[in-house]
């Protein structure tokens, strides 16, 4: 049993230099250009999959199987990671809007692009609508892409990982300090954030990140599938940064209050992240609160 902590360490270890090292050649690539649309967004690209790569070469590194990464397909759980971040993106921007902090819909986006080709007498809601729709379904294709490269690494080798070791809530933790981390050096150095204090959208991401981990991880680990941190990650992104972001009128105070560097959708995660920690226990079960081998806990993740 020592003997298999050890080797999960290690390939903890092994997964985390070949991520950092990979990564550090984009970092480097945006940090000199100073903005993320830098190499018409290919170095971003490059470095989301990085994670991904890293967990391959890792496998093949510690003479591990590569299906041991959740390649399994679950239509259920794919269904419902799609939604999620919907729900808690959605909640966070519907208080913005309430309130005033932003707001809505900033009909300029609405009349941009192939959007344009509607008749000029289309109802505003109409225009919505289609946005909407089209962006939300269209626009995953392109954002699962790019998830994917991430949640490779992050929930396709870490967090099992990880949750063979130690608990639920630790590897929550542990896999939201370190997804956030490698964040850090395009915030602070590029142009990574709404344009708020450093101080401040650093603070902001971070508790949102390690807050939507807990969801991540208790997907993951309840599926057995990585696909669900894909689309989860696909999801986020495409409706916070493609439809929310984009359809909210600045009215001021807004970039302080919306997307991943506010305190809206921080305060959303960690709702979320309470609501899934008191539903622990469902993936304890299997994990045993990291006290069972690596083989007992693929065979119970491979169950349907």
């Amino acid at each position: 049993m020592e003997r298999s902590r050890d080797e999960t360490r290690a390939g903890i270890l092994t997964y985390l230099v070949c991520t950092f090292a990979l990564s550090s050649i984009y970092y480097t690539l945006i940090i000199r250009a100073g903005h993320l649309s830098a190499g018409h967004g290919l170095y971003v690209l490059g470095l989301m999959w990085c994670p991904g790569i890293a967990a391959i070469l890792t496998c093949l590194i510690r003479r591990r199987p590569l299906s041991s990464l959740g390649w399994k397909w679950r239509w259920r759980y794919q269904a419902i990671s799609y939604v999620i971040p919907i729900a808690y993106a959605g909640a966070a921007y519907a208080f913005v809007w309430a309130t005033g902090l932003g707001g809505f819909p900033n009909q300029n986006v609405l009349a941009h692009a192939f959007y344009s080709r509607l008749s000029p007498q289309t109802p505003v809601a109409v225009r919505l609508i289609v946005f909407v729709l089209a962006t939300g379904t269209l626009g995953m294709i392109a954002s699962t892409i790019s998830a994917l490269g991430e949640e490779i690494g992050w929930r396709g080798f870490l967090v099992p990982e990880l949750a063979k070791m130690t608990t639920f809530t630790r590897t929550a933790l542990i896999s939201g300090v370190i997804w956030t981390s490698w964040h850090v050096p395009i915030l602070v150095f590029a142009d990574y954030n709404s344009g708020t204090p450093t101080w401040y959208g650093l603070t902001c991401f971070a508790v949102m990140v390690i807050g939507i981990s807990f969801v991540f991880a208790w997907m993951r680990l309840k599926s057995g599938s990585l696909w669900t941190g894909a689309f989860l990650h696909a999801s986020h992104n495409l409706f916070i940064q493609g439809i929310f972001t984009p359809l909210t009128i600045d009215t001021g105070k807004t970039k302080w209050a919306i997307d991943e560097f506010g305190f809206a959708l921080a305060i959303a995660a960690v709702v979320v992240a309470v609501i899934v920690w008191r539903k622990r226990g469902e993936v304890e079960a299997v994990t045993n609160g990291g006290r069972v081998s690596s083989d007992v806990l693929g065979a119970a993740m491979a169950s349907p």
